[in-house]
Order: C-alpha cells, then sequence, then structure tokens
C-alpha cells in the first residue's frame, strides 16, 4: 500500500498499513550506541510503523530521545503529550492527498476540516497541520496555483489567530502519487510566496524530491525560507537511509542546519528489518550531525 492509503486508512480508524518485515543488514553494520548531540529535532511518521501500538512507538521514541511522532490525529495528541514528546505536524482534513486545495469543490470540506483542528492544535501545544495541493485532473499547474491560494486563504487566516501553521507537502509524482500537482520545490515556493505569510511553509520530503528533481542540498539552501520541515527515506525504495540508497543524509542534514533551521526532521522511510524500532534508531544515528 502507498501512504496515501495508510493516511486514509488512518484518518478514518487510526489504523496504518501492514509491513513486510525483512532482515536485510548483517550485525556487522548495526549502528552504535550513541547520545544524541541536541542540533537535531528528531521525529517520526507513524505510519511507517503502523504495525506497532502507538503506545509502544512513542516509548521507543522516548527511549531515543526523540521529540515527536508525527501525522497524528487529534485522538492520538495525547498520547505522546503525557510521555512529555509533541506531535511535530498533524495530519488535517480526511480528504487526503488526491483532494485538496487546487480543486474549488474541495474547499468548503477543507475549511471545514481546518476549522476544526486548528483550535484544537493550537492548545495542545500543536503548532503545524499538513495539507495537500491535490490531483491535477488535467489542471494546469497556473491555475491550481490560483485555486490553492483561493481555498488556503480563509485557512490562513484562521491559522494566523491561533499561531498555527499549515504546511504543503511536495510529493512526487513519478512513482507514488501519480497526477499530484505540489511536485516540484518551484511550485511550492510560488505558492507560498503568493499566500506571503509565515504562516504558510512547505514541507521538503528528501525522498520524493530526489525523485522529481534531484539537487537536494542546493535546492535546500536557496528555498530554506519557505521550509519549516523535512521527511526523509531511501532512495530509490523508500527503505532505510543507509549505504543501501544513493543519498549523502549526513551531507544534506548539515545543508538543512547550516541555516539555523529549528524545525524538526522526520524519518519517513518503510523499515525492511523485522525490528523497525533498530532500522528507526540507525536514521536517527545518521540524521544527528
Amino acid at each position: 500500500m502507498k501512504r496515501r492509503d495508510a493516511i486514509k486508512n488512518s484518518i478514518i480508524a487510526t489504523t496504518g498499513i501492514a509491513l513486510t518485515a525483512n532482515s536485510c543488514t548483517p550485525k556487522s553494520q548495526e549502528p552504535e550506541k550513541f547520545s544524541l548531540k541536541g542540533k537535531v529535532n528528531h521525529s517520526a511518521c507513524r505510519w511507517c510503523y503502523s504495525k506497532m501500538p502507538l503506545e509502544q512507538l512513542a516509548e521507543a521514541a522516548q527511549e531515543l530521545g526523540m521529540k515527536s511522532i508525527e501525522l497524528l490525529n487529534p485522538a492520538e495528541w495525547d498520547i505522546m503529550i503525557k510521555r512529555g514528546l509533541t506531535c511535530a505536524i498533524s495530519n488535517g482534513s480526511e480528504l487526503g492527498i488526491e483532494r485538496g486545495f487546487n480543486d474549488p469543490n474541495n474547499h468548503a470540506k477543507l475549511f471545514e476540516d481546518y476549522q476544526a483542528i486548528i483550535p484544537q492544535a493550537a492548545d495542545r501545544g500543536i503548532t503545524q497541520i499538513i495539507c495537500f495541493s491535490g490531483n491535477r485532473n488535467g489542471m494546469t499547474d497556473e491555475q491550481g496555483l490560483e485555486n490553492c491560494a483561493v481555498g488556503l486563504d480563509p485557512v490562513i487566516k484562521l491559522a494566523e489567530k491561533h499561531n498555527v501553521k499549515i504546511v504543503m507537502e511536495l510529493l512526487n509524482s513519478k512513482v507514488d502519487h501519480k497526477d499530484y500537482m505540489c511536485d516540484h520545490t518551484k511550485w511550492g515556493v510560488q505558492l507560498a510566496r503568493k499566500l506571503g505569510t509565515p504562516n504558510f511553509k512547505l514541507l521538503y520530503d528528501i525522498y520524493h524530491m530526489q525523485i522529481m528533481e534531484g539537487d537536494v542540498i542546493s535546492t535546500i539552501r536557496k528555498n530554506r525560507t519557505y521550509i519549516s520541515h523535512f521527511h526523509t527515506g531511501g532512495v530509490p525504495g523508500r527503505n532505510e537511509i543507509n549505504e543501501t540508497q544513493e543519498l549523502n543524509y549526513r551531507a544534506i542534514m548539515e545543508a538543512i542546519h547550516e541555516g539555523g533551521f529549528d524545525g524538526f526532521v522526520a524519518q519517513e522511510f518503510i523499515p525492511t528489518r523485522e525490528d523497525a524500532i533498530f532500522s528507526l534508531k540507525e536514521g536517527i544515528q545518521i540524521c544527528d550531525i
């Protein structure tokens, strides 16, 4: 199953996909014991560990020194909060990835959903809520940009009142999310400039943008003003971010933080090992510069 299906299931029933667990890394490559350096705010996406009870995942996050488990629904927030963790970015509308702000037919429902969740998030200290452009469905990028701006305007105004950010994710339309509109950093930045508010930002998904446009480090450096959140994932395959894939995550993390970034970096890879928490620990170690 793809992430869009997992998110849909999570929103409806707070359950996700079942992950196939196959051990692929020899013991000699296990990460050494480590303590976090404190420079990076570590998070992980719930859907990647949906085979595991959320309470168990939260306990593992505590043990690893993480600060967040994210892409949760309001009913799940307190599981994090009572453990001293947070939800760095919350799920938003039940319409999901494919039915987003680029279609005016969705605007009323989207506003209804965000009108409900924004005050709740603010009350629980959750400062970011995800949103999506939606699929093109034959629409031009220019028209989609205009439609998104119109639909987001009242949502952003409400978010500003509650000091919450609405964050649109950049996704690839080549492999995982066919026809998705916000599939290049340039388009997302154009939308952010058009809206002209610090309460609208982009979620730069490193996995997705490596597939769509590459040039990850340069793109991050040029557009850091518009990015408030990052997701990881190994390319190709969206699995562990170790030497089995093509990206140098340590160099990417250095580029992210050289500008003083103080937001969250979330692991969003699908573990291939039977011990998924082991893979999570390895990813955190790689990114903990």
